[in-house]
């Protein structure tokens, strides 16, 4: 069985990740940004593969203490660079969880690829570039093949506020109210399940894919849609402030297709984390 090295194993995605993959997992359980903790573990093994997910997610998390934020994202990532290039057997494939977030977000229906213009629009993205930058520089005409994984927005039915949709329905949910007005959700996003993402993951190393890739649905959803869907299930009248114009952050998966991967359309997935 493959010898698979992962970061932010408790995470909702990395519990998904150690459920679904065929790997035998040994988890980073220290903190990322000390790196004497990392380089013991990088050496303990010799890894086939290695999944890179420990990081600081939520926006909101990143801007009330982005000083911690850029310990875990940015320093925490140089750590496991540098740990690898010293260790004498290192993982020959190299997985980084990045994000949409490193994209400029589109004010029209437009989808992104992998070329597309990089601004990130969030602090959280920002951190993420900067990671993606440091395997780019260090890993470049190495034996280690690095894979950097630009993932959509995604949720689960384990996951918890402040992420987008566990939010909505906190909020919808347990408000006393009848009515409620929201505000802010006149987005549209690319929603991918943490089921999805394992499936792309899989292929990425099967395949074992170097460089940048997407991994989206495609399919752009309106929160002001998923907000509906939820007030009808908990049984609540609502409305919307007037919003500016919509926002688009849309994956272009093509690349990864063409390796094989298929996903299912999030639409057909409602429910289940309803």
């Amino acid at each position: 069985m493959l010898k698979c090295a992962i970061t932010g194993a408790n995470g909702v995605l990395g519990r998904k990740l150690r459920k679904k993959l065929p790997y035998k997992f040994y988890c980073f359980k220290g903190k990322i940004e000390n790196y004497e903790k990392v380089n013991k573990w990088i050496s303990s093994e010799k890894f086939d593969l290695l999944i890179h997910l420990a990081a600081i997610v939520p926006t909101t998390k990143v801007n009330k203490d982005i000083k911690k934020a850029k310990l875990v994202n940015v320093t925490g990532t140089k750590n496991l660079v540098k740990a690898v290039l010293k260790c004498n057997n290192p993982p020959r494939w190299f997985f980084y969880a990045s994000t949409s977030h490193v994209y400029r977000v589109n004010l029209k229906n437009k989808k992104l690829s992998e070329i597309s213009a990089i601004k990130p629009h969030s602090r959280y993205g920002k951190t993420k570039r900067q990671g993606e930058k440091i395997i780019e520089k260090n890993f470049k005409n190495k034996k280690i093949k690095f894979c950097i994984g630009r993932i959509f927005s995604f949720t689960d039915k384990n996951q918890k506020p402040p992420y987008v949709i566990p939010t909505l329905i906190s909020k919808i949910k347990t408000n006393k109210k009848k009515s409620l007005i929201l505000k802010n959700l006149n987005h549209y996003r690319d929603f991918i399940s943490t089921n999805e993402i394992s499936k792309a993951i899989k292929i990425l190393y099967q395949n074992k894919s170097f460089g940048i890739f997407n991994i989206g649905n495609e399919n752009k959803i309106n929160l002001k849609k998923i907000a509906i869907l939820l007030a009808k299930k908990y049984n609540k009248n609502i409305s919307f402030e007037k919003d500016n114009s919509p926002t688009y952050l849309i994956s272009n998966t093509d690349k990864i297709k063409k390796l094989g991967w298929r996903k299912k359309k999030f639409t057909n997935s409602l429910k289940y984390f309803y």
